[in-house]
């Protein structure tokens, strides 16, 4: 997935001593470095550490407090807050003021607290990867931009799977969307760059979700109205992730704007009509042919017939009614082709990871 740069360096801070060793203790049986302290005001001194974790209430200075020190100090080190069900809301806080990248409730299992520091540590060479990218775009002439294209389109793939690996019954989704979506632009006479930046837009939508609890994005029962407030939040999330990737800032606004519908009652911000970007309206559509489609765990997938019917019946409210207009005029058989060619990705996939065939570059669209 990430090209290992270095071992992270993890800064655990909670005024309990045994859970300090036991945070500490799980860190370093995943191959990280760890400094631990037990107060606070010792921790906000430390500068040399890639991810921090912390307890949201400890005595002198609160979760919160550290790590907005800790920010000022070490900008680019991931920030992870534990807290209590009592503190979620000002912990929540937080988050949406983009100190926090992951919460972790007490008490947490095992398996959730690997998940969090794997996201974590995904997410940390994700930023060293990002600045090693700009600045070579910085240095780089003309003669090398095939190069680079070709390590962005590996960069995406990483954050998609790093994505896959934990909501997997989704995986492929955003493979196949991406590539709808990216057919219903050509068909609109979309060319060049913007059509490359719907596609990773589209590719990119639920990247936000990793900043999501497990308890919630894995959870197998329906969400309470408390955790929907959660989950709602993954276009803001991942908006927030790409935004200051230069390369993906046009993709960053499809990733914000992905739940948004045409008769303004999407979300996160109720945008209608044409103050949808183009790219977040061809999404729409492509996502929810493929949701029809597709089988999941608590139903079977309908047919292409029925999913091509019902968005047209929700042209001019739910989706614009010109891309719609554009979407009925592909011929169904483009559908099964692409669907096709991500089934056949996937078996390659699969191929690999069980060492059947080499592992080779990318195998994402690139073109």
């Amino acid at each position: 997935m990430f090209r290992a740069l270095m071992v992270e360096r993890f800064l655990v801070v909670d005024d309990d001593p045994s859970i300090v060793e036991a945070l500490s203790r799980v860190v370093k049986s995943m191959g990280f470095e760890v400094v631990s302290h037990t107060d606070p005001r010792e921790a906000e001194n430390e500068t040399n550490f890639d991810l921090v974790i912390t307890d949201f209430m400890m005595p002198g200075m609160s979760g919160v407090e550290l790590l907005g020190k800790l920010k000022s100090k070490n900008p680019d080190a991931v920030r992870m807050l534990i807290t209590a069900a009592n503190d979620f809301k000002v912990a929540m806080k937080a988050v949406n003021e983009g100190q926090v990248f992951r919460l972790l409730s007490k008490p947490w299992t095992l398996q959730e607290l690997r998940s969090a520091i794997d996201s974590a540590v995904g997410y940390s060479q994700l930023i060293r990867e990002n600045k090693r990218l700009t600045k070579e775009l910085v240095e780089l002439n003309a003669s090398l931009e095939a190069q680079v294209i070709e390590r962005t389109n590996g960069l995406l793939e990483g954050m998609i799977r790093a994505l896959d690996y934990r909501d997997t019954e989704t995986q492929w989704h955003s493979w196949r969307v991406a590539r709808f979506t990216r057919r219903i632009a050509e068909e609109m006479g979309i060319k060049g760059e913007q059509l490359l930046q719907i596609e990773q837009g589209a590719l990119l939508h639920d990247i936000g979700k990793i900043g999501v609890r497990d308890a919630i994005l894995l959870k197998p029962g329906p969400l309470t109205p408390e955790e929907w407030v959660e989950m709602k939040k993954h276009p803001e999330f991942g908006f927030r992730m790409l935004q200051n990737i230069p390369y993906l800032r046009a993709a960053a606004d499809i990733v914000y704007q992905h739940q948004e519908k045409w008769n303004g009652q999407g979300y996160p911000r109720g945008l209608k009509g044409e103050e949808i970007a183009i790219g977040a309206r061809l999404f729409c559509i492509a996502d929810t042919m493929d949701a029809i489609c597709s089988d999941r765990p608590y139903r079977k997938g309908s047919t292409l017939e029925v999913a091509i019917t019902e968005i047209g019946r929700l042209a001019g409210s739910q989706f614009d009614p010109e891309a719609v207009r554009v979407y009925l005029s592909i011929p169904p058989s483009e559908w099964v082709r692409i669907r096709n060619e991500i089934e056949q990705l996937e078996v390659v996939d699969k191929r690999r990871s069980t060492g059947e065939i080499p592992v080779h570059a990318p195998h994402g669209h690139a073109d």
